[in-house]
């Protein structure tokens, strides 16, 4: 087993990195108007050093107008539910633990029908309640998760079963309110949806993508050592509840952040991380970066086999998660077992 030192960390990083470019120029190339790899790569150089008067205005629509946006978003839904994933498996102590296992997804679906239901044709409104409706969640399962002032990763996981199962029921009964067009763009955006661009600037939803990864990574050498044990985690100094909190507020705001964009999208922020320590080890150190890269290369793939595979109709991306998924996650459990 080599140290963990930040060459290797910087080597691992970059190599995902690599991989998570070739994955987004096969993605630009794929689709109704495929283009040369050598055409998307000089668009993008082109693009940068902003020479917009040498690229085609169909290259410029195709590339920078519709795939490119959409697998900047995919990107940014990758990354949160990878690395909420990573943590909230830290914070409960759970590796079947997922970004939803809290109730955030129903909270933000819950909010999303609402405002199907009162402002059906205001832009942005479904991100910006599935937003309130997410942090509502959090906050309710924050309080009720407390036990002797603390949190209980016990306690906060049945609290969030809980309010989960409410929820899932109150959309059920929600539901039955829409019309069968909305109806129908419900039932897609549940499974999980990368077409609707979001009406907020994405560079604002990166700020807050770094900002809480950001977070986490700070309490990254403390959730190595509350692993082994909380006791002992306090007896070399480690402040729990403080490193609890700031793992359960940034995962939380990552799922949030995610299923306000994008829908539920499931597997990912399960399967992720547990293939990432397959690879590259259990150290949170370099778990979380591996974890965001690793969960941008899977939706940037699934988005991509989305809009091809049965073209021209789009699958939502969950389809393509938990088809993949299901059989990946049956694999790892063999594989844990034996």
């Amino acid at each position: 087993m080599h140290p963990l030192t930040p060459r290797r960390i910087l080597w691992v990083c970059a190599g995902l990195s690599a991989v998570l470019f070739v994955f987004v120029v096969i993605s630009l190339r794929m689709g109704a108007y495929p283009i040369y790899v050598r055409d998307i790569v000089m668009t993008l150089f082109n693009g940068v050093i902003g020479r917009w008067d040498q690229i085609p205005s169909e290259f410029r629509l195709v590339v920078f107008g519709l795939r490119l946006p959409r697998i900047a978003l995919g990107i940014l839904v990758g990354a949160s539910l990878s690395v909420a994933g990573a943590g909230f498996q830290a914070l409960l102590r759970n590796p079947l633990a997922d970004p939803y296992v809290l109730g955030v997804s129903s909270g933000a679906a819950l909010g999303a029908i609402l405002s199907l239901i009162v402002a059906p044709h205001t832009a942005g409104a479904i991100q910006l309640t599935a937003f309130l409706g997410a942090a509502a969640t959090i906050a309710v399962v924050y309080f009720l998760g407390r036990r002797g002032g603390r949190l209980d990763s016990a306690t906060l996981l049945l609290a969030g079963i809980v309010t989960a199962s409410f929820l899932s029921a109150v959309i059920m009964f929600v539901m039955t309110t829409l019309s069968g067009r909305d109806l129908r763009g419900m039932a897609f955006w549940l499974m999980g949806d990368l077409a609707t661009q979001p009406s907020i600037d994405l560079r604002w939803l990166y700020l807050v993508l770094i900002i809480a990864v950001g977070s986490i990574y700070t309490t990254s050498s403390d959730l190595n050592l509350i692993l082994t044990g909380e006791q002992e985690a306090v007896h070399l100094g480690v402040n729990v509840n403080r490193v609890k909190l700031v793992v359960y507020i940034s995962a939380s705001v990552l799922t949030g952040l995610a299923v306000s964009v994008s829908g539920a999208i499931g597997y990912v922020g399960l399967l992720v991380p547990h293939v990432m320590r397959m690879l590259f080890g259990s150290d949170y150190r370099l778990l979380i970066p591996t974890s965001a890269l690793g969960g941008a290369i899977a939706i940037v793939l699934a988005d991509t086999l989305a809009r091809t595979v049965v073209a021209p109709t789009e699958l939502p991306v969950g389809a393509m998660t938990a088809l993949a998924g299901a059989p990946v996650f049956v694999y790892l459990m063999r594989r844990r077992v034996r």
